[in-house]
């Protein structure tokens, strides 16, 4: 299973890069898109680099204390001792949800957090399994596969942006009227869609993935399995506020924290519990 997701991880972010390149021959030069480019890899090279302490602040998340947190602490412990990591910051975020999630750029500057909501309803095995699917976003490199992910379809979406303007102020120049319609629409409407959903779909197959790695390190699926049911009936008691900001680190909790859910699984970051339960609970570790 995890080769399978590694291997379409690969192939949809393949899809994306073929989609960008289709739209740089599409409209006929280079500027346009390597400033998309430029824009949007700036963007997410920020959000990369500082993302442990943007989304941290975001969510104002404080350092686990060694002594009043120990159990927490001991618990992350025994999980990465059996990985070759180094050990990642502890976090807790002050909520009545039931939440966590994983973030920094690499091992080496990896932090982990969970709500105080979560530590309230799990129990310590549930917990630990948690923390082990957390633990595998950080071993499985997702923060930055995500970052890849994001770079891609933001720059088609700003070329996207671009093909409006251009159709409003006459279309792009030295093309022929009579194709610009049809590649304006490709470009501004279809385009960006379909870097959402490749977008959406990698996040969910890594959500499959660190639940494996994860069950797979402690060598026990059930309790994740069990905690992921407990996450999702709270979760829809405890809503977390949707606000701009927030809503684009969604991705990044192990089960989606805010109220309601997409209409089609396309447009879904996370995959559904019961197909994430069902194959926990049928996995042989």
């Amino acid at each position: 299973m995890s080769i399978k997701n590694q291997i379409k991880t690969t192939l949809l972010l393949g899809t994306l890069t073929g989609i960008l390149l289709a739209i740089g021959a599409l409209i006929g030069g280079r500027t346009g898109l390597l400033i998309g480019l430029i824009f949007a890899g700036g963007m997410n090279f920020v959000s990369y680099w500082w993302s442990d302490k943007i989304v941290l602040a975001m969510y104002k998340a404080r350092e686990a204390d060694k002594n009043k947190e120990s159990e927490l602490y001991q618990l992350v412990q025994s999980i990465i001792s059996q990985t070759n990591l180094p050990m990642p910051k502890v976090y807790i975020v002050d909520s009545e949800q039931s939440n966590a999630f994983a973030t920094g750029r690499n091992p080496e500057h990896a932090a982990v957090a969970v709500t105080t909501g979560l530590i309230k309803i799990l129990s310590k095995n549930e917990l630990k399994g948690v923390l082990a699917h957390e633990i595998a976003h950080i071993k499985n490199r997702d923060i930055l596969i995500s970052s890849i992910a994001a770079t891609i379809a933001g720059v088609i979406s700003y070329v996207a942006m671009m093909a409006r303007w251009s159709a409003i102020f006459g279309g792009f120049g030295g093309r022929g009227n009579d194709n610009n319609i049809i590649e304006l629409i490709a470009l501004a409407v279809l385009a960006p869609i379909m870097a959402m959903i490749i977008q959406f779909s990698i996040s969910r197959s890594r959500e499959y993935l660190a639940d494996e790695t994860g069950a797979k390190i402690i060598k026990d699926p059930y309790s994740l399995a069990s905690a992921l049911e407990k996450i999702k009936a709270n979760v829809s008691h405890h809503p977390l506020r949707k606000q701009g900001t927030t809503e684009a680190t969604a991705h990044m909790f192990i089960h989606h924290p805010f109220s309601g859910k997409s209409f089609f699984k396309l447009f879904s970051t996370h995959p559904s519990t019961e197909e994430r339960v069902k194959r926990l609970r049928n996995m042989h570790v």
